[in-house]
């Protein structure tokens, strides 16, 4: 009798794919940064959702495994100024982030025009650009008067 194909998360081929053995709290994780609304998660954010949904996964192993998400190039960490450092799924896609001073919000923007510009420069310098980041900071309109 043949058996049913069984589904195997998309995690799962992530995990592997960057040579990282599977396990629950990897999963658990990896799947609270995909579902991210922000995209951008301190480990405390995460550790935090955790406990939301009941999963008894401590504090360290957050810790641990995003630096292993991030040594594995998962996920990127972001220093920004006046931030705890976040975490962020790295999708390949080359974004810019703009920080709110007060309230420590962190927002992605992607402009062709900036783009184009950054790659004349380096051109102009004699270079071929790989990478940039830009970070802009400032104080969003909602937190004005706060």
């Amino acid at each position: 009798m043949p058996q049913a194909a069984q589904t195997v998360p998309q995690g799962t081929h992530d995990l592997r794919k960057a040579g990282l053995k599977v396990t629950k709290p990897r999963l658990r994780i990896l799947e609270i940064l995909e579902e991210a609304e922000p995209h951008h998660l301190s480990a405390e954010d995460v550790y935090r959702e955790l406990i939301a949904n009941d999963n008894d996964i401590g504090l360290a192993t957050v810790y641990r495994v995003l630096t292993q998400f991030e040594t594995a190039g998962i996920v990127t960490r972001h220093h920004f100024a006046g931030v705890q450092a976040v975490f962020e799924l790295d999708n390949g896609d080359n974004h810019d982030h703009i920080v709110c001073l007060k309230s420590g919000e962190v927002a992605e923007f992607k402009d062709v025009r900036i783009e184009k510009r950054l790659k004349q420069i380096a051109s102009e310098l004699g270079y071929q650009l790989t990478d940039h980041r830009i970070v802009l900071y400032g104080v969003h309109k909602d937190h004005r008067d706060a």
